[in-house]
């Protein structure tokens, strides 16, 4: 099955195609912990990478609205696949903060290089003649498997000096096979290792810079959007992607048998938190494109991602005690979803406590109050 580029189709078209390939794998990527080399050339094919690339690299230049939906369309059908779309694309937006050499080192050749992450400082870097040298370890690196390029956050030596961002191309960094999680199996999520290796300043810029969302190289609007406004939504879109996924699984499930009124109840409240939770996280899509960043709506966008994350993990659970132990079958797709979206709203990102998203809400909400 071929997955056209947005060359000829839209990203909608192309997810859904992408949906359909990744949808009939999933079993297998879960058992053996990584997507199928057909799979991962589909979605490079997809258009997921270039979405927030530079039209002058051949990007799409895409609207948040357009990748959110793309991310459910995938994540309904294959969760791994969904996640790693969806980090995918975001590293690309995050690289555009490097300066005008790294643009062309990344996607002189081509819109669709894939870029890994790594968000979380680690490591040190010490400055150098034109550039640093990075050494370290980086735990939880969603897609390194297939990743052209990881885009790492590291500790600077100097005093004073905040954390930044170093690309390396692969052949520069090592892979250690360490993800060995219940859920979110195939997204293979390893650790990357990397020993005095030279990065040239064109490959960096600070955390800070996207932190604020303010681009020094990139006037596009996607290239100039708060962290706050749009991280943890990049989360939280696979996860309740997955739980409509888990809505339709469990629906086959139950065809043909009688559920009694207190099933049904719980059948219909899971629905509804997965509609919530994905209106939730297209009111983020929206305020982000339409770039209304107030401090309400930065703080109530994290707030969205983090509920909506929630209500996708009480939907699922909920769906699995509905279809019982038929839904339960190790070979069954609904218990593989449950793992999935569990593992996913785990994600710091999507914690309340860590990322302060209630207490940031509550003080917009009290310092707006007339």
């Amino acid at each position: 099955m071929t997955v056209a580029t947005l060359s000829t189709r839209d990203l909608s078209s192309a997810a859904a195609e992408l949906a359909g390939l990744s949808a009939g794998h999933a079993a297998a990527a879960d058992a053996c912990g990584r997507l199928s080399a057909d799979v991962v050339t589909a979605l490079r094919a997809s258009g997921f990478a270039r979405h927030f690339v530079s039209a002058r690299f051949g990007g799409a230049e895409g609207s948040v609205a357009d990748f959110v939906q793309g991310v459910l369309r995938v994540s309904a059908a294959c969760a791994a696949t969904g996640w790693c779309v969806a980090l995918l694309a975001a590293s690309s937006r995050y690289a555009a903060h490097l300066p005008e050499q790294g643009h062309e080192k990344l996607w002189g050749s081509g819109a669709d290089a894939l870029i890994a992450t790594g968000l979380v400082p680690a490591g040190t870097a010490e400055p150098s003649e034109n550039g640093y040298r990075l050494s370290g370890r980086w735990q939880y690196i969603s897609g390194v498997d297939f990743a052209d390029w990881v885009l790492l956050c590291a500790n600077v030596s100097e005093e004073d000096a905040g954390p930044r961002f170093f690309a390396l191309p692969r052949g520069t960094f090592g892979v250690v096979q360490s993800w060995d999680c219940v859920g979110m199996r195939a997204t293979g999520s390893h650790t990357v290792v990397v020993d005095d290796v030279f990065v040239p300043a064109h490959l960096s810029f600070a955390r800070a810079e996207m932190e604020t969302g303010v681009n020094n190289w990139s006037p596009l609007p996607a290239h100039n959007i708060p962290f706050q406004a749009i991280g943890a939504t990049t989360f939280a879109a696979p996860a309740v992607g997955a739980a409509q996924g888990a809505l339709a699984a469990a629906v086959r499930v139950l065809k043909g048998k009688r559920l009694t009124e207190a099933l049904q109840i719980e059948l219909v409240r899971a629905t509804a938190r997965i509609d919530s939770a994905r209106h939730l996280v297209e009111q983020n899509a929206a305020v982000i494109d339409d770039r209304t960043f107030t401090p309400t709506f930065l703080a109530r966008n994290q707030r969205n991602a983090s509920f909506a994350g929630e209500q996708a993990a009480e939907a699922v659970t909920a769906l699995v005690r509905v279809a019982g132990t038929a839904g339960l079958s190790g070979s069954g797709e609904l218990q593989r979803v449950w793992r999935d979206v569990t593992t996913a709203t785990s994600h710091v990102a999507l914690r309340y406590d860590i990322t302060r998203a209630a207490a940031n809400y509550s003080t917009a909400l009290i310092e707006q109050a007339i």
